[in-house]
């Protein structure tokens, strides 16, 4: 049960780190794309509220440091529409204002009158960089501190458990889940825990031969060590003969693993959200800023609790809170590519109508789409927020102090 609201106090800190590295790092992709097609930008706040800190560059765009560090934002000259995604009549409108101001060609400058595949890269360049930042973060850590490779064999297969009557024997060494190649235990893991009730094709190597078999993963529900509550995964009821040490690579073995790793994340988010639309999920595992927050602070304890000096302590929460980074920037990253109004991918769809119409969507049904768009935004956020609430036991804890 947490400790409310004394326990969630200790998870703000590396909460607002996480959170903050995470959406600055996106919201460069859309600067560095921008300038790099002449966008003129007025701003660019790390944090929301008044600046702590704030500079002008060379180029004119002023940077601040918002006291309120909870991600932050770029500004591009004249973005005031609340859809960033002007009709045609507002931007003439616009085109008139500008050209009457500064002279008739200073439109090209801003951001509505560039082409629309340059506006669609400055849009994508955000998720993108959260991708980019999850690969070089997964990088950074095998070529840092090595690979660590657990073996896919089975060292003990758990009596009357779905692996036993899959047919699993002890020294089978699992080489291939559903057609694809594992060198990994923890790969076979999350493809079991993500498919509960689901058959699984696996092929193992038995004596000198391969044998494949089919087992189907049992729903369990276990404590949550990171997420708190309890959790509901698959599970076949097989053990591993533990992990094999960490093992020097080179950079570009280091760069393919954390390619890998980063895919491995992103396939994992849309299997789970391919199987709640087909109702084979209820979301439950969803978690909002409460749930990353608590996990935030679980894995940064984890980390110091490996090391027995200062140093040690402190390395093991750079490295906790480094891979959490990476796995919510993927996360953060597919979010926005949702074609959903509000939101990156909604932007995306908006420019893909644009360039076949040659002409952007009109401002009523623009509206109308914001509309829908932060409804089911609004809707999600609050989904998540009540699994959390749940899982993290908030209300008895609430109860408790009035009892």
């Amino acid at each position: 049960m947490l400790d409310f609201p004394g326990e969630l106090l200790s998870y703000i800190v590396p909460f607002l780190l996480v959170l903050t590295a995470v959406v600055t790092i996106h919201e460069l992709g859309h600067y560095w794309a921008a300038r790099s097609f002449g966008v003129a930008i007025d701003e660019f706040s790390i944090g929301f509220g008044r600046a702590i800190a704030r500079w002008t560059d060379k180029r004119g765009v002023e940077w601040r440091i918002g006291w309120l560090p909870l991600g932050g934002y770029v500004s591009f000259s004249g973005d005031a529409n609340a859809a960033s995604m002007p009709d045609q009549e507002a931007l003439e409108r616009f085109r008139a204002e500008v050209q009457a101001r500064e002279g008739k060609g200073a439109e090209r400058r801003y951001f509505h009158f560039k082409p629309v595949w340059q506006r669609a890269v400055v849009v994508a360049a955000g998720p993108f960089a959260n991708f980019v930042l999850s690969v070089t973060i997964f990088t950074l850590l095998v070529a840092v501190f090595g690979q660590s490779v657990h073996r896919p064999q089975v060292a003990a297969v758990q009596p009357g458990s779905a692996a036993e009557r899959a047919g699993f024997r002890p020294g089978d060494v699992i080489t291939e889940v559903n057609g694809r190649k594992v060198d990994d235990f923890r790969d076979v893991q999350s493809t079991v825990a993500l498919r509960a009730g689901t058959p699984i094709t696996f092929v193992v190597r038995r004596g000198g031969r391969e044998v494949e078999l089919v087992g189907t993963p049992e729903r369990v529900t276990q404590p949550n060590p990171i997420g708190g509550g309890v959790s509901e995964v698959g599970v076949l009821g097989l053990s591993s003969q533990g992990g094999g040490g960490r093992h020097r690579v080179d950079p570009f073995t280091a760069l393919s693993i954390g390619i890998k790793q980063t895919a491995g994340v992103l396939e994992n988010s849309l299997t789970y959200i391919g199987r709640i639309i087909q109702g084979r999920e209820s979301g439950k595992e969803l978690s909002g800023p409460l749930g990353i927050a608590k996990a935030s602070g679980s894995i940064a304890e984890a980390g110091a609790q490996g090391g027995r000096t200062l140093g040690e302590k402190a390395l093991g929460i750079g490295y906790a809170l480094l891979t959490l980074i990476a796995i919510l920037s993927v996360g953060i990253g597919f979010l926005n590519l949702l074609p959903i109004p509000v939101l990156d991918g909604g932007h995306l769809a908006f420019y893909a109508y644009e360039a076949v119409a040659r002409r952007p969507l009109s401002a009523r049904l623009q509206t109308a789409s914001y509309r829908v768009g932060l409804a089911l935004l609004l809707s999600l956020m609050l989904f998540v927020t009540w699994n959390d609430l749940q899982r993290l036991q908030v209300f008895q804890s609430l109860a408790g102090l009035f009892s």
